[in-house]
C-alpha cells in the first residue's frame, strides 16, 4: 500500500509541475519592449507625416539626443504646429497643424494578448498627444489594406520624466482622426504598428497646452505591461 501510495503521490507532483510549466509559459512577461529610442537604428522603424502633405506648414523631426552623465541616448520628436495653408493649396481639408511618427509595418504581428497597458517614458513640453495602436482590419472594411487604428490621449508633463501608462481598455476605435460610435473591441493579438502625433487643437487633459507653435518630446521607450 505504502509504494501504490508513493507512486500516486509522484504522479500528483509530476501533474503539479506540468500545470506550472503550461501555465509559466502562458503568462506573459510584466512588461514587453515595443520600441527603444537608444540609437540611430532605432529610429529606422520609424517615419514621419504632417498636415504639409496636404497643404499645410506644419513641420516635425525625430532624432537621437546624447544621454547626460552617461545615460543612454533618447529620442526627440520635435517641431512646430502651425494652423496656417500654403498659397495656392490644391488640397481643402478642414483643419491643419498636426504632426506624427509612425511605425512602419511589423513584419507579421506584436501579440500583445496578457498585457492590459501601453506605457511610454516621456519628458514632455506640457501638451497632449496621442497614442495610436494599429491593428489588422476586420472592424472598417475587411480586406481592405488600411488598418485599423485605436486612439488614446497622452500627457507628457513638461521638464521631468514621466512614465504614462494608457489602459488598452481607453484606447478608442477611430477612422481618420475621429471616434467611431460603435461598440467595438481592439484585437491585442494582432497589432501591426503604432504612432505618436500632435494637434494644435490640443484636447484630452485639463490645462494641456494647446495652440500652434512649438513642440517637443523626449521619448525613452515604449513597452506593453500587465499588472503581476
Amino acid at each position: 500500500m505504502s509504494r501504490f501510495r508513493s507512486l500516486w503521490q509522484a504522479s500528483v507532483n509530476a501533474t503539479k509541475k506540468a500545470l506550472t510549466w503550461e501555465l509559466e509559459e502562458w503568462v506573459p512577461p510584466v512588461e514587453k519592449c515595443i520600441f527603444k529610442f537608444n540609437s540611430k537604428e532605432d529610429l529606422k522603424t520609424w517615419h514621419l507625416y504632417s498636415d504639409s502633405e496636404y497643404g499645410g506648414l506644419s513641420s516635425a523631426s525625430l532624432e537621437i539626443k546624447d544621454g547626460a552623465n552617461g545615460s543612454d541616448c533618447t529620442g526627440v520628436f520635435s517641431g512646430n504646429l502651425s494652423t496656417e495653408m500654403s498659397e495656392g493649396s490644391k488640397w481643402n481639408i478642414s483643419r491643419s497643424g498636426f504632426c506624427g511618427m509612425r511605425s512602419k509595418k511589423f513584419d507579421g504581428f506584436i501579440d500583445l494578448d496578457g498585457y492590459d497597458s501601453i506605457a511610454l517614458r516621456l519628458k514632455g513640453d506640457g501638451r497632449c498627444y496621442i497614442s495610436t495602436i494599429y491593428t489588422e482590419n476586420w472592424v472598417n472594411s475587411p480586406g481592405q489594406a488600411e488598418d485599423n487604428s485605436w486612439q488614446a490621449f497622452v500627457f507628457a508633463p513638461k521638464g521631468n520624466w514621466y512614465t504614462a501608462k494608457v489602459p488598452l481598455t481607453r484606447y478608442l476605435p477611430t477612422w481618420k482622426g475621429n471616434v467611431i460610435d460603435a461598440e467595438m473591441e481592439m484585437n491585442p493579438g494582432r497589432v501591426v504598428g503604432m504612432s505618436l502625433s500632435v494637434n494644435a487643437q490640443g484636447g484630452g487633459f485639463i490645462g494641456a497646452k494647446s495652440g500652434a507653435g512649438d513642440f517637443r518630446v523626449d521619448i525613452d521607450w515604449i513597452k506593453a505591461v500587465r499588472r503581476p
